[in-house]
């Protein structure tokens, strides 16, 4: 037998640690200037979590969860997605109760059971920002400013920001219809 990493994932060597590293350190950068903290997770949760908090039609629970019951018959899932795990903890730990809006970010692995196709992983590493207590339009604008920061601080240049509705729910069904 040929020991090998398993299907969708990969090893993250002592060349390529640098570039992970370099990458993680200007997304925290970033993020810190726009005030958000770091929340670490774990990495599986009761499947429940992601049921109702995905959505038990999507894909993501229906078909790329991966699921596992544990000695005393709970369901468990590898977390496909991080902010259903944030939210969890921002209810759990009474963070409602503090000041508004809460702004929060992760990175981290997350896991889907999907085909693995060029540059889609089973294991992959994801980053994420929460903000939660805000809304309306300024929300809206701080996330992607948000986003082309992280874009340029990592190098990427001609960044273009299309942005999109799906409407209200007037517009929404011939929207829907149409897609």
């Amino acid at each position: 037998m040929t020991l090998k990493a398993p299907r969708g994932t990969q090893d993250v060597l002592p060349d390529r640690a640098p570039a992970w590293n370099l990458v993680e350190s200007r997304f925290r950068e970033v993020l810190a200037r726009y005030g958000y903290g770091e929340i670490r997770t774990p990495l599986f949760e009761r499947t429940e979590l992601f049921q109702r908090g995905v959505g038990e039609s999507t894909d993501i629970v229906q078909k790329e969860m991966y699921t596992f019951t544990d000695r005393k018959g709970r369901s468990l899932t590898l977390r496909p997605e991080g902010t259903a795990s944030v939210a969890r903890a921002f209810v759990e730990h009474k963070l409602y109760a503090g000041p508004k809006p809460w702004r929060a970010y992760y990175i981290g692995p997350m896991f889907r059971y999907e085909r693995p196709q060029a540059g889609r992983y089973r294991q992959h590493q994801q980053v994420g920002a929460e903000l939660i207590g805000a809304d309306g339009p300024a929300a809206d604008f701080e996330l992607i400013a948000l986003l082309v920061d992280l874009l340029t601080a990592v190098g990427l240049t001609g960044v273009r920001v299309l942005v999109n509705s799906v409407g209200d729910s007037a517009c929404r069904p011939a929207f829907t219809k149409t897609l």
